[in-house]
């Protein structure tokens, strides 16, 4: 009678976790990935300044807008795109969700780990998903190996592939190397890419590469304020275009918009307008995250590493993606088989909330979780200190948690 869709995992956790706080237990929110930064002044100041606005802009979105995302992209990274090729939503999950209805059937190639709204998204919108199994070895990338591979069970005409780097949950991203050999692949075998680098400002060592640039014929870009902007609920996401998109593709891209969204809010496009076209101060409030972010990463996956917990030092976002296999027989002794029942036990003698690795396209066997080292308050705000223990107290003390509920097995 009713279509089966479940509650994303990622806000799932956050309800539990809260309900948890409101019961008076303490945990450690490692469970959802929210960025900690405050959007910066200068871009709330715009918030402020433009309530006023409550019209419906254009289904694509403000043009003016449009000219300034196009100027800081190729600023930043080199993209070439006309602000007519760019469109903006209440959010890029709006966005990514419009590519994918936009064909009536299609494979879309998803990895695991992904991110937890590809299936569901590709599902809803009645396609046929294929999953490319990564693993912690090679550092959970796609390999061009993989794509061939995964195009023998081809159902459709159309492809598509979700690629996300720096990555949700792992946190890696690829080198040049392996953006060209699957732009290679992807090109060879007629496939639409939707590259979402929503994280790509996000970039660690400031060194995002976009997919775009090693294949301009069929790349999708999508991205947004929420994560480098710190402005998750503020809702506007970004997709930019490629230059030979068909015309009826984009047309109908802009009417599912038309049909379902309308529009992203006004007075959010005319903030994003500050945060866009002041490109100096926007890198600078970026970098100075980046900092703050690569100091807690790294502490966390050492930490984790030398406690024997499997873990890749990040390289962009604010996840880390932990294996937990070596500890799959003490695990199975307490009664533990899943990474479901992993994080609930963890969740509940420890306060840790982590997310489950079966959330991200993994059999429920499989003993990993990603981890937001975000649970900490704005450092960039009047900030006196450098060390990790008085800059990242929560993130410290669920580390240690989770190392010490682990070495007393």
């Amino acid at each position: 009678m009713y279509r089966s869709v479940a509650e994303s995992q990622t806000l799932l956790i956050n309800t539990q976790s809260r309900k948890l706080e409101a019961e008076n237990k303490s945990v450690i929110k490692f469970g959802f990935g929210q960025s900690p930064f405050f959007p910066p002044q200068f871009v709330m100041d715009a918030l402020k300044e433009a309530v006023h606005h409550k019209e419906y802009t254009s289904v694509q979105g403000d043009y003016e807008l449009r000219k300034l995302i196009a100027d800081f992209h190729r600023q930043h990274n080199g993209i070439i795109t006309d602000p007519d090729n760019i469109l903006i939503a209440p959010g890029s999950k709006s966005l990514l969700y419009s590519i994918l209805m936009s064909f009536e059937k299609a494979d879309v190639f998803i990895a695991s780990p992904s991110w937890v709204s590809y299936e569901p998204q590709a599902r809803l919108a009645g396609h046929t998903t294929i999953r490319l199994k990564t693993s912690f070895e090679d550092r959970w990338r796609i390999t061009p190996e993989m794509l061939v591979e995964a195009s023998k069970e081809k159902k459709n005409e159309v492809s598509i592939l979700i690629l996300n780097y720096p990555g949700n949950p792992d946190g890696l991203s690829y080198t040049e190397e392996e953006l060209t050999s699957l732009a290679g692949t992807a090109k060879a075998l007629d496939i639409l890419v939707i590259a979402d680098e929503i994280y790509g400002l996000l970039n660690h060592s400031n060194t995002h590469k976009s997919f775009v640039q090693y294949y301009p014929e069929k790349t999708i870009t999508t991205t947004g304020l929420s994560k480098w902007c710190g402005a998750g609920g503020w809702r506007l996401g970004v997709a930019l275009l490629y230059d030979s998109i068909a015309p009826a593709f984009k047309k109908t891209l802009i009417g599912i918009g038309s049909e379902t969204y309308s529009c992203a809010p006004a007075p959010v496009q005319m903030a994003a307008r500050a945060a866009y076209g002041n490109f100096q101060l926007s890198m600078e409030y970026v970098n100075a995250q980046n900092k703050y972010l690569s100091i807690i990463g790294n502490y966390c996956a050492t930490v984790l590493n030398e406690n024997d917990i499997q873990t890749h030092t990040p390289e962009g976002g604010f996840y880390l993606f932990p294996d937990f296999s070596r500890f799959k027989k003490k695990l199975s002794d307490r009664g533990i088989f899943t990474s479901f029942q992993l994080c609930e036990k963890l969740l509940e003698e420890t306060g840790v909330a982590l997310l489950p690795a079966a959330a991200f396209g993994f059999e429920k066997e499989y003993l990993a979780a990603r981890l937001a080292y975000v649970d900490f308050d704005d450092p960039l705000i009047e900030n006196s200190t450098e060390t990790v223990e008085e800059l990242f107290p929560r993130v410290v003390k669920g580390i240690a948690a989770i190392v010490q509920w682990f070495s007393k097995m």
